[in-house]
């Protein structure tokens, strides 16, 4: 890859990332079709955002962590349910066909933003319900498929994580933003990575680019969330949801 290549990546990525910072989810939406007009297989291509992918939750992981926004309790949960998700989706993206699921995904994923932007008061402010064992056991099945999501399918699912948050569990915004952008960002994409890595190609001398505009897309998108508060985010998550179902479904 040639180095006016190298900057059209950078560009993308830290485009990308610094709005899906921002919104809690999304960067597949600009990157990954990105990466497959230079040129990528579809799964090389998903392999290799994956990897790249990582790099957004270590930029976004530099800046929450200053303001001691995560629970550790609550962090291991949302690991220990969504790990095993990801790592059976990732293992079976690449024997299924998805164009179905897409669609189905897109439609789903419109309908989240649409839901937020007509549930006015929703993530403005923290309300933590659910906590019980029984809600923390439905709260725990719909993490695990939304992993299966996450490792099978790139556009999106750090989204559902966001809004499932939000709404079932009872966290504003700006707080599901982060745990979303570093378990998600870090740990889930890492866990997909490393399966789509061991079962199929990752395009390495592309990473350095995307490495870099992840990295510093993350930081500065969620730089941007913290300074702006809750509502600046619950409307950044509604446009982006929109703008990640048309793409998932127009392909």
């Amino acid at each position: 890859m040639n180095w006016e290549d190298q900057v059209i990546l950078f560009i993308v990525s830290i485009t990308a990332n610094a709005f899906s910072a921002l919104a809690g989810g999304g960067a597949g939406l600009i990157q990954l079709p990105a990466l497959i007009f230079l040129g990528l297989p579809f799964s090389i291509a998903l392999a290799t955002h994956k990897v790249a992918s990582v790099a957004l939750g270590v930029g976004a992981t530099l800046r929450h962590w200053r303001e001691d926004s995560l629970d550790l309790r609550f962090s291991l949960y949302i690991l220990a349910c969504g790990l095993p998700g990801v790592i059976l989706g990732a293992s079976l993206i690449l024997q299924v066909p998805d164009v179905i699921a897409t669609t189905a995904l897109g439609i789903l994923t419109m309908g989240l933003g649409l839901y937020s932007y007509f549930s006015a008061d929703l993530g403005l402010d923290n309300q933590l319900r659910h906590r019980d064992k029984a809600g923390m056991m439905i709260g725990g099945v719909v993490i695990f498929l939304i992993g299966v999501l996450n490792g099978s399918l790139t556009s999106g699912t750090g989204l559902f994580v966001t809004l499932w948050l939000v709404y079932w569990f009872g966290l504003e915004y700006k707080r599901a933003v982060a745990y979303t952008l570093i378990l998600v960002g870090l740990f889930w994409n890492g866990s997909g990575a490393f399966t789509l890595g061991v079962l199929g190609d990752i395009q390495w001398d592309w990473l350095p680019a995307l490495l870099l505009g992840s990295l510093f897309g993350g930081y500065i998108g969620a730089h941007y969330a913290i300074k702006k508060g809750s509502g600046f985010i619950k409307r950044m998550f509604e446009i982006v949801t929109v703008l990640v179902g048309l793409k998932l479904i127009l392909g």
